[in-house]
C-alpha cells in the first residue's frame, strides 16, 4: 500500500507542528482526519487551532473533522473517538501526538506540570490507544502511531528532567505491550521519533528560540516518515521504534537537504537518540547538550 486514500486517521495534538504535518501529508492522499485537540481559540504563543488545521487538510484534498478533545478526560476521549466513527464509518489509524514538556530537575517540576505530563503523554496516550482499539480491529491495515522516543534507558536522558523522560518513555512503553497485544489482531503498533530537533512551538518557545529553530529540520519530514510507516503492512511492521529519516532512507528517499530550515546551520540532535544510531550517508548532526525537544 502506497496511498492512504479514503483511510481515517484520528490524531491526538494535530492543530499544529508534527501532528499537522502528519495530518497534511494523509490528506494529499485524499484521507479522513479527525482533528483531536483542546486549541479552539487562537494562543498568542502558539500557532493553529483544531479549525484552522481543519482548513489546512480540506485545502490539501482530504476530508477534515476538527474535534474538541481534552485527552485527560475519559468523556471527552470517548465522544471524539465516536464522533469520528459516525462521521467516517471507522478509524483505521489512531496517532498519538499530543504532548507536554517541562525540561526540569526534581526540585524545579512542581506536582501539577508532573501530574499533566503524565496525564497527556503516558495516561492520555493509553487510553486514546484503548478507544480506538475495537474500531482498529475492524480495519484492513489498522495502524498506532505514538510520537515518542526509542527506550533507550540511559542516565543522561533522566537526569535533567526525570518526569518529563518518565511522561515521554511512559508512552515508548506503551507501543512495547501494545504491540504484543495486539499483534494477533493484525494491529500494528510503532513509534516514531526524529533525530534532529524539529521547527515546532516547543522547540521556539523553550529550547533556544530562533537560533534552534535554524538548526532544525521542518515538520514535514516528520509527516514523510509517518506516511511511510503508516502505508506498510500492519501484520508485517509492528513494535519498532523508528527514526524519521531512517525511515524515509529505507523506503528511497536519499535527499534529506530539503527538510532543513537553513542549511548554512548544523543540524542538532534531538533529545532520546540513542548514540549508537547512525544517521543516513551524507546527514550529519551536532550533539545536543543536555536539553532537547517535545
Amino acid at each position: 500500500m502506497t496511498s492512504l486514500k479514503g483511510k481515517t486517521l484520528f490524531i491526538s495534538g494535530a492543530s499544529r507542528g508534527i501532528g499537522l504535518a502528519i495530518a497534511l501529508r494523509a490528506a494529499r492522499d485524499g484521507a479522513n482526519v479527525a482533528i483531536a485537540a483542546k486549541t479552539a481559540e487562537p494562543h498568542p504563543k502558539l500557532k493553529g487551532t483544531i479549525y484552522t488545521a481543519a482548513e489546512e487538510v480540506r485545502a490539501a484534498g482530504g476530508k477534515a473533522l476538527p474535534v474538541l478533545c481534552d485527552i485527560r478526560d475519559e468523556a471527552q476521549v470517548m465522544a471524539a473517538v465516536e464522533q469520528t466513527v459516525a462521521e467516517f464509518g471507522g478509524i483505521d489509524i489512531c496517532v498519538n501526538n499530543a504532548s507536554a514538556i517541562s525540561l526540569t530537575n526534581s526540585q524545579a517540576t512542581d506536582m501539577k506540570r508532573f501530574d499533566l505530563m503524565m496525564d497527556i503523554n503516558t495516561r492520555g496516550t493509553f487510553m486514546v490507544s484503548k478507544y480506538c482499539i475495537p474500531h482498529l480491529k475492524k480495519a484492513k491495515n489498522p495502524h498506532i502511531l505514538m510520537l515518542s522516543p526509542p527506550l533507550d534507558m540511559k542516565t543522561k536522558w533522566f537526569e535533567h528532567s526525570t518526569a518529563y523522560t518518565m511522561a515521554k518513555f511512559g508512552m515508548s512503553m506503551c507501543v512495547l505491550g501494545l504491540s504484543g497485544e495486539l499483534k494477533s489482531a493484525g494491529v500494528a503498533v510503532n513509534a516514531l521519533w526524529p533525530r534532529t530537533t524539529i521547527a515546532t512551538a516547543a522547540v521556539g518557545n523553550l529550547l533556544g528560540g530562533e537560533a534552534m529553530i535554524r538548526a532544525s529540520r521542518t515538520p514535514v519530514i516528520m509527516g514523510d516518515a509517518a506516511h511511510a510507516i503508516l502505508t506498510r503492512p500492519a501484520r508485517e511492521f509492528t513494535g519498532q521504534f523508528c527514526i524519521d529519516d531512517k525511515v524515509l532512507y529505507a523506503s528511497g528517499v536519499r535527499d534529506f537537504e530539503r527538510y532543513r530550515v537553513d542549511r548554512s546551520v548544523p543540524l542538532m540532535s534531538d533529545f532520546f537518540v540513542p548514540d549508537d544510531d547512525v544517521p543516513p550517508p551524507g546527514v550529519s548532526v551536532q550533539a545536543l547538550p543536555s536539553v532537547g525537544a517535545a
